[in-house]
């Protein structure tokens, strides 16, 4: 009886520690695909930050600033926008990640309840 129990522990054991790096390579995917948002995001804003400071240098005159004024403007806006847009990805994918682990570690508890637990208390009901 206590090897079969043991051997059970062992088996709810590694299933755990098979969930365990299970949830880890999908923490890594995630952070994997966030830093390539995040990347691609930076490149982009620097490129067209570069574009722009390089306009900006040839400003000489007053007429000159007028002109260089709006895109400045535009550039901010569009960058923010991007920061936004690239936070909500970010986020949404950190909380498909979060209930895809959270739902492999549920998958693991409702197993070693089913397999050890509740035949426990089965045998505790049954002996009295």
């Amino acid at each position: 009886m206590s090897d079969q129990i043991s051997t059970q522990f062992l088996s709810y054991g590694k299933q755990a520690i098979d969930a365990g790096f299970k949830a880890q390579q999908l923490a890594l995917q995630n952070f994997e695909h966030i830093l390539g948002l995040q990347l691609k995001s930076l490149e982009d804003r620097v490129g067209a930050t570069l574009a722009f400071v390089g306009e900006a240098s040839e400003v000489r005159d007053l007429e000159a600033v007028k002109t260089v004024w709006p895109k400045g403007v535009a550039l901010a806006k569009e960058s923010g926008e991007q920061l936004y847009q690239v936070g909500q990805e970010v986020l949404n994918a950190s909380l498909k990640t979060s209930e895809a682990i959270g739902q492999l570690f549920k998958a693991q508890v409702e197993a070693a309840n089913d397999g050890l637990v509740k035949p426990a208390v089965k045998r505790a009901a049954a002996a009295k």
